[in-house]
């Protein structure tokens, strides 16, 4: 049995264990199994891995792509310029960090702006931002940190409400955070949502609800929104990429 699965915490829904059952189903792969590994803290992945010896891959989500780098001896190269791993490969002992993540949204944004290139916010500063900056610098798109506290390579929510010039113009909107994930789906990045304009983008890497309460806002101010649900299908079959190579 081939053995794969995903740590992060909560894991009350996961489209990762779905996505790879059907996966399996439809393409008629046997003899694999994925599970779901809710570990509080990171560094558990050594007890699940020295428990099961036999796992290949392994997933990473919310809050330990980036904690889970000290447990890897390999980081692949745009992984390591990242700064955070969401997909692990184990060969013959040998722990090897990737980030799909970063696969998942470039080619996800790209088609999806249509040519167009819109400076950006990019909401939430944890290890998925990470990979969306990276993806960003290499789209050639311009792009502002955002976060709840003040740092020299971010600004934070109260910013964007003081000052509409950055709204004006930042047209693309990418939510990095959890905000608005089911069943909490009133939850809303502090952005100033009478600012939106028909001109505007948002990208919300959230997929459950399929239209989040900040997309909807978008899309009440005639403007554009898209779900991290095609991201997630790109960045699972990288994953599957990885480990069978």
């Amino acid at each position: 049995m081939r053995k794969f699965g995903l740590i992060g915490h909560p894991l009350t829904h996961s489209f990762s264990k779905k996505y790879f059952a059907e996966k399996f189903e439809k393409e008629g792969i046997e003899g694999c199994s994925y599970e779901l590994f809710d570990i509080p803290n990171a560094f558990d992945l050594e007890v699940i891995l020295s428990d099961d010896p036999e796992i290949e891959g392994i997933n990473v989500t919310i809050p330990h792509k980036e904690d889970v780098i000290a447990l890897m001896d390999d980081l692949e190269e745009a992984c390591e310029e990242i700064g955070a791993v969401n997909c692990i490969h184990i060969q013959d002992g040998i722990r090897t960090g990737y980030n799909t993540d970063y696969i998942g949204f470039k080619n996800s944004l790209s088609p999806w702006l249509g040519g167009v290139k819109p400076k950006a916010l990019i909401l939430g500063t944890g290890g998925a931002s990470k990979a969306i900056k990276q993806a960003l610098i290499d789209l050639d798109i311009d792009f502002l940190n955002v976060s709840r506290s003040e740092d020299e390579d971010q600004i934070t929510y109260g910013d964007l409400a003081s000052d509409p010039e950055i709204m004006k113009t930042h047209h693309l909107i990418i939510n990095t955070t959890p905000l608005g994930t089911f069943p909490n789906e009133e939850g809303i990045p502090a952005i100033p949502l009478e600012q939106f304009t028909a001109a505007h983008f948002v990208y919300d890497l959230v997929y459950n609800p399929p239209v989040t309460t900040l997309m909807k806002a978008c899309l009440d101010a005639g403007g554009k929104a898209k779900n991290g649900h095609e991201m997630l299908i790109l960045q699972a079959e990288a994953s599957w990429e990885i480990w069978n190579s």
